[in-house]
């Protein structure tokens, strides 16, 4: 979570929502993501959804089985649809998003039973320094 807060720091310095992802897979950092729609233009370009594809590239596969992903924010409906069709092994987020979550906030994308995949999560890791580095970078953005 550590290397996903940079990620998010450096997102931010660069312009961008500060959210950092980082996937592992068997003690090792296969993917790495931070928000890069602004850089981009694609509104695609979430800092789970970058980490995913850099993982899956990594890995030579999309299916993402053992694998953890750690983010500073709790996954939108679309990042969270995305860690289903992986069949992530496991999702360690940081500060919730009571506007958007879809991992226990508005929705709970990662345990329905309805999906053909479901996977646990673990909410609230390093909250205060996730959330934190939202909040200032809003801050600075209002002022």
């Amino acid at each position: 979570m550590r290397l996903a807060l940079e990620l998010a720091a450096g997102a931010g310095e660069a312009g961008e929502v500060p959210v950092g992802a980082v996937v592992v897979r068997d003690g090792e950092v296969v993917g790495r993501g931070a928000n890069a729609r602004e850089a981009t233009g694609d509104p695609t370009a979430h800092a789970e959804m970058v980490a995913l594809r850099e993982a899956a590239a990594t890995l030579g596969s999309w299916r993402l089985v053992g694998a953890t992903l750690y983010v500073t924010l709790e996954p939108c409906p679309m990042c969270a649809g995305a860690l289903v069709a992986a069949r992530l092994g496991r999702l360690v987020f940081g500060t919730a998003d009571p506007k958007a979550g879809a991992c226990g906030s508005l929705y709970n994308l990662c345990a329905d039973p309805r999906l053909n995949h479901e996977l646990p999560v673990v909410r609230g890791v390093l909250a205060q320094e996730a959330s934190l580095v939202l909040s200032s970078w809003f801050a600075a953005k209002r002022s």
